[in-house]
């Protein structure tokens, strides 16, 4: 059999995953156990007046009369490029009740359930168009709002989310601290009724078209480097921050760093209690690492994308070794959306081994077309040769793959604690 045959076949016996039928994992505790989080409060949902295959059908033909009006699916960060679109998108699903899927009714959303929103991210993934503007306001800030924020804090910020009021960054990397995020140094001092935060940020997604972000500063320099640190929500308007782009290696500018140098912000700016940010963004990381690794239709469609292009660049006059390798390829990439349905749309300890195995399935098929294009792949500008420079960032991206991996090691397996400096 051909590589042709092999793929189609590989696609052919594997079922498109239902995110919305699947038995969610139990999702990971702020302190990195694995209790489950308690949600602070009841919220009265509208789950008796619309099932979630009544609002899947729903929405699937709201979006095939809408998707025209959309961007294309660009994934969970809205390109720069792009952003005026993705804004006006999300201000469109705001007005037409399909913002907010699970959000309260009080704060704009539907009220709804974590399955009617796996039934909209499906819906949009079949449709080719962003289930929303963007993941940091969405998941991240909104999520970590909701659990964390005081009601003043809910107000002022949830409602803004969803109309796209406001467009969301994530200040957490830093120079000094990347994997090892609790070795930042930005610091925040409380000066009266205002912090005072300097320091310096990086790989930093939307930084250049958001007005507000979610920020991790150090709060007490004397507490050991995983309990002095504090979560905010960042005015990106405020005098004293400088965002640069920053230019990789493939040409393009996604990134920003971010230069801060005594932003005063008002002490309600604080999320969370003092010097507990760690726990507050462990939980926000999870929530991440959630969004990427449970898409399983997107997945799902991706993979199809993949076989077709793995097909039509290999032919038909490929060794046996090379046919072996993009099957597996194909193969790991339907496991990897089944996972995603098995997790469900609740984000949780397992959401590491989705991300893990995406970002290391995007490197492996890079490195499959960049093989197949041969020479012109270093002596051509194409889309192989772009697809294996750009592959190398989404193994940091969201979490390195070798945290992942002491993740799924310690949290997952039971395995014991890598040795660490006491």
């Amino acid at each position: 059999m051909d590589v042709q045959g092999l793929v189609s076949a590989t696609m052919s016996n594997t079922a498109s995953p239902d995110p919305t039928s699947s038995t969610p994992l139990r999702p990971i505790s702020p302190d990195g156990t694995n209790e489950t989080i308690e949600t602070i409060e009841t919220v009265e949902t509208n789950e008796a007046t619309e099932t979630v295959e009544e609002f899947g059908a729903r929405a699937s033909d709201w979006l095939d009369r809408h998707r025209n009006t959309a961007p294309p699916d660009y994934g969970a960060i809205c390109p720069p490029d792009l952003i005026d679109r993705g804004r006006q998108w999300q201000q469109l699903l705001f007005a037409e009740g399909f913002a907010g899927i699970d959000w309260p009714l009080e704060f704009g959303g539907l009220g709804l359930t974590p399955n009617h929103r796996g039934a909209w991210v499906r819906a949009c993934a079949l449709a080719g168009v962003p289930p929303f503007l963007n993941m940091v306001g969405t998941v991240l800030a909104g999520g970590s709002t909701m659990l964390f924020g005081t009601q003043e804090q809910k107000a002022e910020h949830l409602r803004p989310i969803l109309a796209a009021d406001h467009t969301w960054c994530q200040l957490f990397s830093e120079p000094g601290a990347g994997s090892d995020l609790a070795s930042l140094s930005t610091r925040a001092e409380l000066d009266g009724e205002e912090w005072v935060v300097t320091g310096q940020k990086v790989w930093c997604s939307g930084g250049r078209y958001s007005d507000r972000g979610i920020l991790l500063a150090r709060t007490d320099q004397n507490a050991s480097k995983h309990k002095g640190i504090s979560f905010f929500l960042f005015d990106m308007t405020r005098p004293g921050i400088d965002v640069r782009p920053l230019r990789q290696m493939t040409g393009e500018a996604e990134f920003d760093e971010v230069f801060l140098d005594e932003v005063r912000i008002p002490a309600a700016s604080l999320l969370g209690p003092l010097h507990g940010g760690w726990n507050v963004a462990m939980a926000t990381l999870t929530n991440e690492r959630g969004s990427i690794g449970s898409a399983a239709v997107s997945l799902s469609r991706r993979m199809d994308r993949l076989a077709e292009t793995l097909r039509r660049e290999a032919g038909h006059d490929v060794d046996g070794a090379t046919r072996d390798a993009l099957v597996r390829i194909i193969a790991r990439g339907r496991v990897l959306a089944m996972l995603g349905a098995r997790q469900g749309p609740v984000a949780s300890t397992a959401a590491s081994l989705g991300k893990l195995g995406i970002t290391e399935l995007m490197f492996a098929s890079a490195e499959a077309r960049t093989s197949l294009a041969g020479a012109d792949a270093m002596l051509q500008d194409n889309e192989a040769a772009r697809s294996l420079i750009a592959a190398p960032g989404a193994r940091i991206a969201g979490g390195s793959s070798q945290i992942q991996r002491n993740l799924i090691g310690e949290r997952l397996l039971g395995l014991p604690a890598e040795p660490r400096p006491s």
